[in-house]
């Protein structure tokens, strides 16, 4: 097995586990908050977690489709969040595997968890059932109202994505350039003595 397939399969293991553990996580959060508010509020929950799987689909189309030279023109003038874009175009496959397929297909596990959860609230809100006809109906429109914003939502972030790519990868490398100066939590950014070796 070579060094390029050893490094792929060790990528593709640790991205499962990470998966695995946000999604429990993600799962446990959003059905503990669900159970203890009303039926609009748990909609407006459910709506925010399908913005956020098309948000981070967009991110990791993004990355793919940008190119490096404009960011290098950045970091030449030192502007912030330039380095951070570079990295994420360099590391396009993985910025896009943790976006597309971490973050944005864990939002629609949870997002169909916490649709079935809304259901359960509105039928004993209107007093019916579970299994009746008013649950089956209802399941079934908020599923397909889910289903409808995810993948309109996705195919207009995607005409985004393509087309504004820069703007888009730059945004979000300026949102990284901030938390990793605050919060001093190093998200992309190699670590220093990393960068000293490389040189």
């Amino acid at each position: 097995m070579d060094s390029q397939t050893k490094k792929s399969l060790k990528f593709s293991i640790s991205i499962a586990v990470i998966t695995f553990v946000l999604a429990a996580i993600f799962s446990v959060i959003s059905t503990s908050i669900l159970s203890g508010v009303i039926w609009v509020i748990g909609l407006m929950i459910v709506f925010i977690i399908v913005f956020i799987g098309v948000v981070f689909d967009m991110l990791g189309i993004a990355a793919t489709a940008a190119d490096e030279p404009p960011f290098h023109a950045m970091a030449a003038e030192k502007v912030p969040g330039a380095k951070q874009a570079i990295l994420i175009v360099r590391n396009a496959d993985r910025f896009a595997s943790f976006c597309n397929d971490v973050i944005g297909d864990i939002s629609g596990i949870v997002s169909g968890t916490a649709s079935a959860v809304v259901v359960i609230q509105l039928t004993r809100v209107f007093d019916h059932s579970e299994g009746s006809t008013f649950q089956i109906v209802v399941s079934v429109i908020l599923t397909s109202i889910v289903a409808a914003l995810t993948v309109g939502g996705k195919a207009m972030g995607k005409y985004f994505a393509i087309h504004s790519s820069t703007k888009i990868i730059f945004f979000a490398a300026k949102v990284i350039d901030f938390v990793e100066n605050k919060l001093k939590i190093n998200i992309i950014s190699q670590p220093k003595e990393a960068s000293r070796k490389t040189r």
